[in-house]
Formats: structure tokens, C-alpha cells, sequence
């Protein structure tokens, strides 16, 4: 196997832009589909007034590290840190896509990727954690593939819906992406400026 894990000359073209006001309907559409919030926390009913006071809050605190996902121009779902810490020098990461016929290894592996450039490198950070309910199994290997380590399982962590679900802890620090980074190969997204870069030699 190459020490270079080659994901092909992409076909599609992956941007991420802040959220904006303007995005709060859509994603509050998307939080709501039943194949998006089974494998989240809560199974919310959203509204749209809620939508904008949440909104508005994180911006008032400066705390707005959310993304609309794009595919060629096209809003598709939406990545996130959470929990940043800027003593202990760790934040939490999710994504969702929403729009199922986007959906690609290749998205996937851009998004995750980008994300330790920006959190180790930019924001100065150590640790970046991610929790994935242990049934679903796919998540928790293609971390693994990335170079995740996990690091337990909180039993019945979640309560949703009157059944209890185990929740797999898993990160990446900031060490092991210097030494890892260099066998993959993905389109570079750009957080920071929120525009399309080219891809990552």
C-alpha cells in the first residue's frame, strides 16, 4: 500500500462559508431529518425564531464556528467546532451533509482533514475530539482510518426517545496529525477565509 492514501482527482468542487442569517432555514430543515438526527443527541423540533435567537447568541459571543458545506456551489450541510477551550488548548468537531446525493468519501475526508489544518495550525489548538454513537459502526471506522484514537466509551450516554445509547469518544492531537498528514492527499478547504482554495498537494 503507498504511504500516500489517494482519493483521485476530484470531480467536485468542496467550499465551506460561515453561516449566515440567511442559512438558518435550511439547516434547521436538516437538523430535522429523521436520517440526520438518528445519529445525533437530540431528535429537535426547531423553529425558525429559535433558530435565529441561537444564532444570534453565538455571534454575540463570538463563538460562530459553523460552516455551510458546498458541493460545486451548492449548500449541502454543515461542519462545526464546539466546546473550544482555549486553556486546556481542545475543541470538539461535527458535520453533517444533508443532501444525501452529495454525499462522498471525498467530501468527507476534505472536511475532516481541513479541519485539524485549521484547528492545529490556526487556531493553535492541541486536541480535537469528536463523540460518535458506538452503533454507528461506519463513523467510528472511518475515523480510525483518518488516525483517530479512541479514547472510551461512555455507557448509556444519551437518553433518546426512552432508549439509552453508548457514545464512542474519539481525537486526534495535534502531534499525531504532524505525523500523519503527509499520507493523505485532499482538497484543501479553507475555514479561515471561508473560500474555495485548490486542492492539497
Amino acid at each position: 500500500m503507498s504511504d500516500i492514501l489517494e482519493t483521485g482527482s476530484p470531480t467536485n468542487r468542496f467550499s465551506c462559508r460561515k453561516l449566515e442569517a440567511g442559512d438558518l432555514e435550511n439547516v434547521m430543515h436538516w437538523r430535522m431529518l429523521p436520517y440526520i438526527t438518528e445519529y445525533m443527541n437530540t431528535d429537535p423540533v426547531l423553529t425558525l425564531e429559535g433558530q435565529r435567537q441561537w444564532y444570534d447568541k453565538l455571534v454575540a459571543a463570538g463563538e460562530l464556528y459553523h460552516w455551510i458545506i458546498e458541493v460545486d456551489d451548492t449548500p449541502c450541510g454543515l461542519v462545526y467546532l464546539a466546546d473550544i477551550d482555549m486553556v486546556n488548548k481542545r475543541c470538539s468537531y461535527g458535520h453533517y451533509v444533508a443532501v444525501k446525493k452529495l454525499r462522498s468519501f471525498k467530501l468527507t475526508l476534505s472536511l475532516q482533514m481541513s479541519m485539524y489544518d485549521y484547528v492545529f495550525e490556526r487556531l493553535g489548538l492541541n486536541k480535537m475530539t469528536t463523540e460518535v454513537f458506538c452503533l454507528n459502526a461506519g463513523a467510528i471506522k472511518m475515523n480510525d482510518f483518518y488516525g483517530c484514537k479512541t479514547e472510551g466509551i461512555l455507557r448509556q450516554h444519551i437518553l433518546k426517545n426512552g432508549q439509552y445509547y453508548d457514545v464512542c469518544i474519539q481525537s486526534m492531537l495535534a502531534e499525531e496529525w504532524k505525523n500523519l498528514r503527509h499520507r493523505f492527499k485532499y482538497q484543501q478547504i479553507n475555514y479561515d477565509n471561508s473560500t474555495r482554495d485548490s486542492d492539497r498537494r
